[in-house]
């Protein structure tokens, strides 16, 4: 298996993605309040779009064949919903220089779960951040938290040299204000 680097993803494979995507994300759609799954035509779009990179890890005998998919910018306009001037303000510096990216997500075909896809993948992902001496950014809803995925990130870029810090940088609750029955 390799990770290739896309910037255009061929309608062909984005299919492929789009069917990995679909699964490994499926369960979020009960899991969390704020909506973390693509719709098809926001994934579409994502798929086409220069400014954010697409890492494919495919099988190197079939290179038409995908087993992961992982998006990534130093872009973060790019990104709905992230607020660029929330990154301009704590981190000016990096945020001008653009070394500041964005892990849209990491998904994993099913059988490919516990093979090392998903350190690879992640990998791929932090080495131009390394290079740049720059932060990326990850968003974790709570179940995943509670999965322990920010470990497993830590873990994939322990390979990687010493030095990376993680830090917790925000919160998002949602709370329910329940009216009793009427009597």
């Amino acid at each position: 298996m390799r990770v290739v680097a896309e910037r255009v993803v061929p309608p062909e494979l984005a299919e492929q993605a789009w069917q990995i995507y679909a699964e490994a994300f499926e369960e979020m759609k009960i899991r969390a309040v704020q909506r973390h799954v693509l719709y098809r035509h926001e994934f579409d779009e994502v798929m086409t779009d220069e400014r954010v990179r697409k890492l494919l890890y495919v099988d190197q005998r079939r290179p038409d064949r995908i087993r992961g998919v992982a998006t990534v910018t130093d872009d973060l306009s790019a990104i709905p919903l992230v607020s660029p001037e929330y990154f301009a303000h704590h981190w000016p510096d990096l945020y001008e220089q653009r070394r500041i990216w964005y892990v849209g997500f990491l998904a994993v075909h099913p059988t490919d779960r516990g093979t090392g896809a998903f350190a690879r993948l992640t990998r791929e992902i932090w080495r131009p951040v390394l290079a740049a001496g720059g932060m990326a950014v990850v968003d974790v809803c709570r179940h995943n938290d509670g999965l322990g995925f920010h470990r497993a990130i830590h873990h994939a870029l322990g390979s990687l040299g010493g030095g990376i810090r993680a830090e917790h940088i925000d919160d998002q609750s949602y709370w329910i204000y329940e009216a009793p029955a009427p009597s």
